[in-house]
């Protein structure tokens, strides 16, 4: 397979048939899903083809909600990405904890070190 016959099915592969999926109707409701599509492509050869070559890409799809149209009306319902919200609760505890910290430790001066010495174990 060259280059080119890469890049071309590459191109195909990342048409708006993978953002907007196949519409699909359940009791006059209409549903088009979207997602997001991101790819890329690379290539790669030695001299005078003495090395070899390589040709890959790559293409990821993630889901961001979809089009509901019913009674002739269409509305956006975002996807929730659930990975994402745990993550976001994870940061904000850090957070959260690191300002506990550095509050403790200015607010009450020499008792504040002894009271985060006894809570934290330094």
């Amino acid at each position: 397979m060259d280059v080119f016959e890469m890049v071309s099915q590459a191109r195909e592969a990342m048409t708006v048939r993978r953002v907007y999926g196949d519409p699909y109707e359940k009791e006059g409701v209409t549903i088009i899903p979207a997602a997001k599509v991101r790819g890329g492509a690379d290539a790669g050869g030695g001299k005078d083809n003495k090395r070899g070559s390589g040709v890959g890409y790559r293409i990821d799809a993630t889901p961001v909600g979809a089009y509901v149209i019913k009674e002739g009306k269409v509305k956006w319902k975002p996807a929730f990405n659930l990975n994402r919200a745990i993550l976001g609760g994870q940061t904000v505890a850090v957070v959260a904890l690191l300002v506990v910290r550095s509050l403790v430790r200015a607010r009450a001066g020499e008792h504040g070190e002894r009271l985060f010495r006894r809570w934290f174990g330094r």
